[in-house]
């Protein structure tokens, strides 16, 4: 298990679990909270035994009340733009955009920033009992984490206008209906179907399931540039030509390409 100060990340059987572990706190993100999100992303991203990820918080309370109150109320407006949203979106890109599908797993409310970082996800479990919102226009401040941005490309626009400029709060029900959440289950079984969404990823060609993951991103607008440079880089990694340009490197000389 790797941990940091308030995350936690299990790995087993090619699944990576990240868990939040800042309940006191309804799993708020701080400053040093997003920087570990981004250092485990990166950890994630480079183990070539991971093949698909769960995400989701400590506690039964709050999968996240999103940003810690206490951690951006009282920076200057400059840093507030520069480090916090940026960090933030760095942070959530990085996630939204792992190589492995990932699967939030909702046992708490997802409330402004929590609910931006489930959107991140490709699948969402949310349990019976929580609720999903995105209240940040009430407190005088916008959905900063992309909250206007990826959950309108990844739910739709209507319904995030509801919560943002209406401030509606969803039931589970209501947000399945809606596409915020792909599954509901009972208070408490929401990991054990995130373990069996899984076991499927896992039954599946590895190559095939990145690639498409990567396909289906680029359709959505989340990138566009990595997923063709990803595929031609692989193409050219099979040819030829590379063995014989990086041998030609090492000792020397001219290559001879045979474009083939």
């Amino acid at each position: 298990m790797e941990t940091q100060h308030n995350l936690t990340v299990e790995i087993e059987n090619g699944v990576a679990t990240i868990t939040i572990r800042r309940p006191s706190r309804l799993n708020a993100l701080d400053e040093g909270l997003i920087d570990e999100l981004a250092t485990v992303c990166r950890s994630i991203e480079r183990d070539e035994w991971v093949r698909v990820a769960i995400l989701t918080g400590e506690g039964g309370k709050a999968f996240s009340a999103g940003g810690d109150i206490g951690a951006w109320s009282d920076l200057a407006p400059a840093n507030f733009s520069r480090h916090w949203l940026r960090n933030g979106h760095q942070a959530f890109d990085a996630l939204a955009r792992l190589r492995q599908p990932l699967i939030a797993v909702l046992n708490g409310h997802a409330l402004g920033g929590g609910l931006e970082l489930a959107a991140c996800a490709d699948i969402r479990i949310a349990e019976e009992h929580i609720r999903i919102g995105l209240p940040e226009s009430g407190l005088g401040v916008i959905p900063g984490w992309s909250g206007t941005q990826r959950t309108v490309r990844r739910f739709g626009s209507q319904i995030v206008r509801r919560l943002v400029l209406f401030g509606d709060m969803l039931e589970p029900a209501e947000a399945l209906e809606h596409g915020l959440v792909d599954y509901v289950t009972p208070t408490g079984q929401g990991m054990a179907k995130a373990v069996a969404l899984a076991e499927r990823v896992l039954a599946r060609a590895p190559i095939a399931t990145e690639l498409c993951k990567m396909l289906i991103n680029a359709a959505e607008g989340e990138e566009r540039e990595r997923p063709i440079e990803a595929m031609a880089g692989l193409a050219a990694a099979q040819t030829a030509d590379i063995r014989e340009g990086v041998a030609a490197f090492h000792e020397k000389r001219k290559p001879n390409f045979s474009g083939r």
